[in-house]
């Protein structure tokens, strides 16, 4: 990323800040009703305090530890599963209707279902996480696994290679951008669901504290806990774009197109000299076509040439 990409982007989100505390500290009621929301100064201030106390760290970490066991289940559990239903007829029969009943139910529904299911809330969390993001890695390694042309399958066939060659030098490598596509979308969903698991039935978490400061009506406190969910989710999404494209190097990259020089700078070196010795080019780009008189007379027209000592006239027959 180049220097001006990164002040671009900085700016934008200056922008944003600036906005905001405009619009927080004239308490603008245009319909939308900022003078109950803290300024930016204010949510600032509260960051600036909870970072330098032991419970926010602990929240902090204990999301971090959700999100990634969930997310990395899902990841193995989806990248196998949505293998298996494009590469095997009995397992699109066995799992695909299963898993296509449950697909459309959010992960939040399933809260109910993990309390009754686990022993602990700890445990439940993880399911839930493990199950937003399942979803989205299984449709994409499906679609990218099917998408595949059956050429390398039936060269590294021809060259001896048995089923697992195939799956681990053709079906996977070749299925890794479509794959990490579903990771990223996974880890989003991730993070919208832990943080709602833990709204209802955490007892840790920046999700959990975030509740407890609306349930206290500090609402710096809330902003804070959003901002650092923004923060955190940011961070593991670009996480996880980086090592796919540490994976999958050997996409072509897009470049940049040469600039075009004009005609004026090119040296006169460069321009092929005419037989006359001008500086036009000695061939025109745009030839022009025999006129209408010299084929008539079968002379052969300007820049043309004909094959053979003589031209042939029709009274001559066709050619041996």
């Amino acid at each position: 990323m180049t220097a001006r990409r990164r002040l671009l982007r900085l700016a934008s989100l200056a922008a944003a800040l600036a906005t905001w505390q405009l619009l927080t500290s004239l308490d603008v009621n245009l319909w939308l009703r900022f003078e109950q929301f803290p300024t930016v100064g204010e949510v600032a201030s509260t960051f600036a305090d909870r970072a330098t106390t032991g419970p926010y760290w602990q929240d902090l970490g204990f999301s971090l530890r959700r999100i990634v066991t969930g997310f990395v289940l899902a990841s193995v559990l989806g990248v196998a599963a949505g293998t298996a239903i494009a590469r095997s007829r009995l397992a699109a029969d066995l799992l695909g209707p299963v898993l296509e009943v449950l697909r459309p139910i959010p992960a939040i529904a399933l809260v109910p279902v993990a309390i009754l299911l686990f022993p602990s809330n700890e445990q439940g969390i993880v399911f839930i996480t493990c199950a937003a993001a399942f979803f989205p890695v299984l449709v994409s390694t499906r679609h990218a696994v099917s998408a595949l042309s059956p050429v390398w399958e039936e060269a590294v066939l021809t060259m001896g290679g048995n089923r697992a060659r195939i799956l681990f030098s053709v079906v996977l490598p070749g299925a890794l951008p479509g794959i990490f596509g579903g990771l990223s979308v996974g880890i989003g969903v991730s993070w919208i669901c832990v943080i709602s698991a833990e709204m209802i039935s955490g007892e840790y978490g920046v999700g959990y504290r975030t509740w407890q400061d609306y349930t206290v009506v500090d609402y710096p406190g809330v902003f804070v806990g959003m901002a650092t969910i923004g923060a955190l989710g940011w961070l593991t999404s670009t996480a996880v774009e980086l090592t796919g494209r540490r994976l999958t190097r050997w996409l072509p990259t897009r470049t940049t197109p040469a600039p075009r020089v004009p005609a004026s700078r090119v040296p006169a070196s460069r321009v092929p000299a005419s037989p006359d010795g001008g500086s036009r080019p000695a061939v025109s780009p745009h030839p022009e076509p025999p006129s209408r008189d010299s084929s008539a007379t079968g002379s052969p027209g300007p820049g043309l040439h004909p094959v053979g000592s003589h031209a042939r006239s029709p009274a001559d027959g066709p050619p041996t």
